[in-house]
Protein backbone atom coordinates (compact mmCIF):
# COMPACT_ATOMS: atom_id res chain seq x y z
CA UNK A 1 0.00 0.00 0.00
CA UNK A 2 0.94 3.24 -1.07
CA UNK A 3 2.48 5.37 2.02
CA UNK A 4 0.02 8.56 0.87
CA UNK A 5 -2.72 6.40 1.13
CA UNK A 6 -3.77 6.61 -2.55
CA UNK A 7 -3.82 2.75 -2.90
CA UNK A 8 -7.35 2.73 0.44
CA UNK A 9 -10.40 1.64 -0.50
CA UNK A 10 -12.41 4.20 -0.45
CA UNK A 11 -15.98 5.69 -1.61
CA UNK A 12 -16.72 9.30 -2.66
CA UNK A 13 -19.24 11.37 -4.10
CA UNK A 14 -19.01 14.26 -6.95
CA UNK A 15 -21.72 16.11 -5.63
CA UNK A 16 -20.34 16.33 -1.71
CA UNK A 17 -17.35 15.85 0.31
CA UNK A 18 -16.42 13.87 2.97
CA UNK A 19 -18.08 15.00 6.27
CA UNK A 20 -19.59 18.02 3.80
CA UNK A 21 -23.30 18.63 3.72
CA UNK A 22 -25.63 16.55 1.77
CA UNK A 23 -26.89 18.59 -1.11
CA UNK A 24 -30.98 19.07 -0.76
CA UNK A 25 -31.92 17.85 -4.12
CA UNK A 26 -31.20 14.01 -2.27
CA UNK A 27 -33.24 15.12 0.59
CA UNK A 28 -37.41 15.80 0.98
CA UNK A 29 -36.19 19.30 0.89
CA UNK A 30 -35.31 19.67 -2.80
CA UNK A 31 -36.41 21.88 -5.36
CA UNK A 32 -38.17 21.18 -8.22
CA UNK A 33 -37.37 18.08 -10.95
CA UNK A 34 -34.61 17.06 -8.65
CA UNK A 35 -35.93 15.65 -5.59
CA UNK A 36 -35.57 12.97 -3.84
CA UNK A 37 -33.53 11.27 -5.71
CA UNK A 38 -30.36 8.93 -4.89
CA UNK A 39 -26.90 10.80 -4.98
CA UNK A 40 -23.88 9.70 -7.05
CA UNK A 41 -21.28 7.41 -5.77
CA UNK A 42 -18.53 6.33 -7.08
CA UNK A 43 -15.19 3.80 -5.66
CA UNK A 44 -11.64 3.00 -5.99
CA UNK A 45 -9.19 0.84 -5.04
CA UNK A 46 -11.00 -2.49 -4.66
CA UNK A 47 -9.30 -4.99 -2.42
CA UNK A 48 -7.85 -7.65 -4.59
CA UNK A 49 -10.66 -11.03 -4.81
CA UNK A 50 -13.63 -8.41 -4.51
CA UNK A 51 -16.46 -10.17 -6.98
CA UNK A 52 -19.51 -8.04 -5.61
CA UNK A 53 -19.92 -4.67 -3.19
CA UNK A 54 -23.04 -4.16 -0.98
CA UNK A 55 -24.24 -0.82 0.14
CA UNK A 56 -25.77 0.47 3.32
CA UNK A 57 -26.48 4.27 3.92
CA UNK A 58 -27.97 5.37 7.17
CA UNK A 59 -29.23 8.37 9.68
CA UNK A 60 -26.31 6.99 12.29
CA UNK A 61 -28.08 10.07 14.82
CA UNK A 62 -31.37 9.04 14.05
CA UNK A 63 -33.60 9.67 17.76
CA UNK A 64 -35.65 6.86 18.75
CA UNK A 65 -38.38 8.25 21.49
CA UNK A 66 -38.26 5.31 23.56
CA UNK A 67 -34.47 5.25 24.29
CA UNK A 68 -31.03 4.84 22.44
CA UNK A 69 -30.16 6.55 18.81
CA UNK A 70 -31.25 3.65 16.43
CA UNK A 71 -29.50 4.28 12.82
CA UNK A 72 -32.03 5.20 10.42
CA UNK A 73 -31.68 3.33 6.89
CA UNK A 74 -32.42 5.17 3.64
CA UNK A 75 -30.89 2.46 1.52
CA UNK A 76 -29.69 -0.74 0.80
CA UNK A 77 -27.97 -1.92 -2.61
CA UNK A 78 -26.41 -5.54 -2.99
CA UNK A 79 -24.70 -7.20 -5.76
CA UNK A 80 -22.78 -4.33 -7.59
CA UNK A 81 -20.44 -5.61 -9.66
CA UNK A 82 -16.79 -5.45 -8.87
CA UNK A 83 -17.06 -4.06 -12.57
CA UNK A 84 -18.91 -1.32 -11.90
CA UNK A 85 -16.75 1.95 -10.59
CA UNK A 86 -20.01 3.82 -9.10
CA UNK A 87 -23.59 4.56 -9.24
CA UNK A 88 -24.85 7.32 -11.27
CA UNK A 89 -27.60 10.54 -9.55
CA UNK A 90 -30.73 9.09 -9.64
CA UNK A 91 -29.92 5.40 -9.83
CA UNK A 92 -32.70 4.09 -7.16
CA UNK A 93 -36.23 2.68 -8.64
CA UNK A 94 -34.93 2.56 -12.13
CA UNK A 95 -34.52 -0.57 -14.28
CA UNK A 96 -31.00 -0.25 -15.27
CA UNK A 97 -29.27 -3.24 -17.73
CA UNK A 98 -26.38 -3.53 -18.91
CA UNK A 99 -23.73 -4.07 -16.24
CA UNK A 100 -26.13 -2.93 -13.88
CA UNK A 101 -28.47 -5.17 -14.28
CA UNK A 102 -27.59 -8.09 -11.28
CA UNK A 103 -28.24 -5.33 -8.72
CA UNK A 104 -30.63 -5.70 -5.78
CA UNK A 105 -32.37 -2.99 -3.99
CA UNK A 106 -33.34 -3.73 -0.79
CA UNK A 107 -35.94 -2.16 1.67
CA UNK A 108 -34.88 1.07 3.19
CA UNK A 109 -36.47 1.49 7.12
CA UNK A 110 -39.86 2.96 5.30
CA UNK A 111 -40.29 -1.24 4.43
CA UNK A 112 -40.14 -0.43 0.34
CA UNK A 113 -37.31 -0.80 -1.58
CA UNK A 114 -34.93 1.85 -2.87
CA UNK A 115 -33.49 5.55 -1.74
CA UNK A 116 -35.48 6.98 1.06
CA UNK A 117 -34.57 10.35 1.54
CA UNK A 118 -33.59 12.44 4.69
CA UNK A 119 -36.36 14.25 6.01
CA UNK A 120 -35.37 15.35 9.67
CA UNK A 121 -37.03 17.72 12.04
CA UNK A 122 -33.35 18.79 12.89
CA UNK A 123 -30.41 19.10 11.14
CA UNK A 124 -26.59 17.98 11.85
CA UNK A 125 -27.22 14.35 11.38
CA UNK A 126 -24.94 12.32 9.89
CA UNK A 127 -25.64 10.22 7.26
CA UNK A 128 -23.18 7.20 6.42
CA UNK A 129 -22.75 5.64 3.11
CA UNK A 130 -21.01 2.10 3.83
CA UNK A 131 -19.53 0.23 1.16
CA UNK A 132 -18.73 -3.46 1.85
CA UNK A 133 -16.46 -5.47 -0.89
CA UNK A 134 -17.29 -8.96 -0.74
CA UNK A 135 -15.76 -12.27 -2.45
CA UNK A 136 -19.34 -13.62 -3.36
CA UNK A 137 -22.18 -13.00 -4.92
CA UNK A 138 -24.98 -12.79 -2.81
CA UNK A 139 -27.76 -14.65 -2.37
CA UNK A 140 -30.83 -12.69 -0.83
CA UNK A 141 -33.99 -14.20 -1.90
CA UNK A 142 -36.71 -11.84 -2.71
CA UNK A 143 -36.67 -9.33 0.49
CA UNK A 144 -33.61 -7.70 1.02
CA UNK A 145 -33.04 -6.02 4.27
CA UNK A 146 -30.05 -4.21 5.97
CA UNK A 147 -30.29 -7.07 8.99
CA UNK A 148 -30.72 -9.97 6.43
CA UNK A 149 -27.61 -8.40 4.58
CA UNK A 150 -25.35 -7.24 7.73
CA UNK A 151 -26.12 -10.09 10.21
CA UNK A 152 -26.12 -12.91 7.54
CA UNK A 153 -25.40 -12.70 3.77
CA UNK A 154 -21.84 -10.94 3.90
CA UNK A 155 -20.54 -12.92 7.46
CA UNK A 156 -17.00 -14.14 6.50
CA UNK A 157 -16.88 -12.51 3.05
CA UNK A 158 -16.22 -8.65 3.73
CA UNK A 159 -12.43 -7.51 2.36
CA UNK A 160 -12.29 -4.43 2.92
CA UNK A 161 -15.42 -1.33 4.34
CA UNK A 162 -15.14 2.43 2.88
CA UNK A 163 -17.16 5.00 4.53
CA UNK A 164 -18.22 8.15 3.23
CA UNK A 165 -20.18 10.88 5.64
CA UNK A 166 -22.69 13.20 4.72
CA UNK A 167 -23.97 16.05 6.70
CA UNK A 168 -28.25 16.96 6.67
Amino acid sequence: MASDGSEEFRLVSPAFSNEGKLPRNYTEEGQGAKKNISPPLEWYNLPPGTQTLALVVEDIDAPDPEGPIVPWTHWVVANIPATVKGLPEGFSGKEMGGEYAGIKEGNNDLKVPGWCCPKLPTHGHRTQFKLYALDTQLHLGNKVTKEKLLEDAIQGHVLGEATLMAIF
